[in-house]
């Protein structure tokens, strides 16, 4: 973490951020966030981030004092005076201090700046393994703070060797546990359309590759999938090649993939040029 946040309605020295022991965001779980990346001192694709922090709020019934054009002062304020070339910017908002310890109220604006590590150049080239499981995310299309199931699975998958999940439920892909995935087939590309968080990277790479089409994707068809990536914010674009004790396609990232991740590199390249 660095050295300066924003906590208690202003900038502060981040160990001096506090929060309340009897906020449901911490005893019941219900909060949201976001998080995105900066590059060269400038936070990329801010609006989008920004758009998505505030549906959370609305759609989770959480007070969001500041407006858009606030936060993004908050954010330009936070990466100057942390100094934060490459890094994360984090945004929190808790579900508050209630009465009955349950119904969301008044909560608490938290904007930390972080250290930033992405998947070792080995994962891109290689490509990673995800482990199957039958899993869902409760109200999947917001950023909550919940992620108590994948934190407690991640044992399981570390130790089969995996690098994250893959849910399905009733025969049906949705996402990984921080990532949205895409899947190719006969150089047709598809992205699942139901129980997912909406990623900016996700969204983006949409942009890139209008053709895909969004629909029901099933376990089986991911299996049988010549070439699959996941994205998100701290992956951009990252080869999946094996399922489970499932090779997908060759076993190597394919042609699609690496097209793809180079890009996308690309955009974010115009995107801090447009800033």
């Amino acid at each position: 973490m660095k050295p300066f946040c924003f906590a208690n309605d202003r900038i502060i020295a981040s160990d001096k951020a506090t929060l309340h022991p009897m906020d449901i965001g911490l005893i019941r779980g219900y909060g949201i966030f976001d998080f995105f990346r900066t590059a060269h001192h400038t936070p990329l694709f801010l609006s989008d981030y920004l758009d998505r922090f505030i549906r959370s709020a609305e759609k989770t019934h959480l007070k969001l004092d500041l407006n858009k054009e606030e936060l993004a002062q908050i954010v330009h304020d936070l990466i100057s005076r942390n100094d934060l070339e490459f890094g994360g910017v984090r945004m929190v908002l808790t579900g508050g201090v209630s009465e009955n310890h349950f119904s969301p109220t008044a909560g608490q604006l938290f904007i930390f700046c972080e250290a930033l590590d992405f998947p070792a150049p080995s994962k891109y080239e290689s490509g990673i393994k995800l482990l199957a499981v039958e899993h869902i995310r409760a109200i999947a299309d917001i950023k909550t703070t919940n992620y108590a199931f994948p934190v407690w699975h991640s044992a399981i998958w570390k130790k089969e060797g995996a690098d994250d999940v893959l849910y399905h439920l009733n025969g049906q892909v949705s996402e990984s546990s921080r990532s949205n995935i895409f899947v190719i087939k006969d150089g047709e590309i598809a992205t699942p359309n139901k129980h997912i968080l909406h990623g900016i990277t996700r969204k983006r790479v949409l942009e890139l590759i209008p053709q895909t089409e969004i629909k029901a994707i099933s376990l089986e068809e991911v299996l049988r999938a010549d070439e699959l990536f996941i994205t998100s914010t701290t992956k951009k674009v990252l080869p999946v090649t094996q399922i489970d004790n499932n090779k997908i396609g060759s076993g190597k990232p394919g042609p699609i993939t690496q097209k793809l991740m180079q890009d996308f590199a690309i955009m974010e390249k115009e995107n801090l040029q447009k800033v």
